[in-house]
């Protein structure tokens, strides 16, 4: 009696594993993981997990992963990359601009999102043109990624930015070299540097297009100009 209530139970187990949403078995195996999360891709029996711009894909069983891009050759789209940019964007339209520093003309064309690090050279070489990028119509929006990390004079440099009653000019005089004496005030700084960590920045300056592009390093006026008309 008691073998047949058990392999009864087995039966019913196995069917219920096999009529389970593959989403919801692989969110099992990634503890953390919303349903939500994970979406079929056009290859049969892969699914797309994404924690924001960060991607891995899963079989449905949820045993194996791949980590890298997955392209169709037909057209040689970067499917992955598509996403990874959707998910850019999104992260970075949740940040209210009060809780950016903003350099833009009257009437931009384009806006960029550059993460920025006070003591970078080539930060400081892309400010000291920021009225050159305003001329040629791009606005700029800087959010905080001080490389070295909490607790160091950079990250210091950068929470004495936020704080001083002229945050634009303290950031020019701060890239310049220039001391500032703000006292500590509450400030995005955390929250401006684990989002940069979320999107795996490899340096600084990092720039974020209106479309969720991500531009690792520093380009002139007239190079980033150019490239803003591509991506439209």
């Amino acid at each position: 009696m008691l073998s047949r209530i058990l392999l009864f139970f087995l039966l019913f187990s196995a069917v219920a594993q096999a009529d389970e949403d593959p989403r919801a078995v692989i969110a099992k195996q990634f503890p953390g993981t919303r349903v939500e999360d994970i979406r079929p891709t056009p290859v049969a029996g892969l699914y797309e997990l994404s924690h924001g711009p960060e991607i891995v894909y899963v079989t449905a069983d949820g045993k194996y992963a791949l980590n890298g891009d997955l392209l169709d050759t037909s057209n040689n789209d970067n499917l992955t990359e598509a996403h990874r940019r959707a998910a850019r964007a999104k992260l970075i339209n949740a940040i209210p601009e009060s809780e950016m520093l903003v350099f833009g003309p009257r009437d931009p064309k384009y806006t960029v999102t550059v993460f920025t690090d006070v003591d970078c050279a080539y930060c400081r070489q892309l400010h000291s043109q920021i009225a050159d990028y305003n001329r040629l119509g791009i606005r700029v929006r800087y959010l905080f990624y001080p490389r070295t990390g909490p607790n160091t004079e950079s990250w210091t440099k950068a929470e004495e930015v936020w704080c001083s009653s002229n945050r634009n000019e303290a950031l020019t005089q701060a890239k310049r070299g220039l001391p500032l004496k703000a006292k500590a005030c509450p400030n995005p700084v955390a929250r401006h540097y684990a989002l940069g960590q979320d999107f795996a920045l490899q340096g600084t300056p990092a720039i974020v297009l209106a479309n969720g592009d991500l531009i690792g390093g520093y380009m002139t006026p007239v190079e980033l100009a150019k490239e803003l008309q591509k991506s439209r």
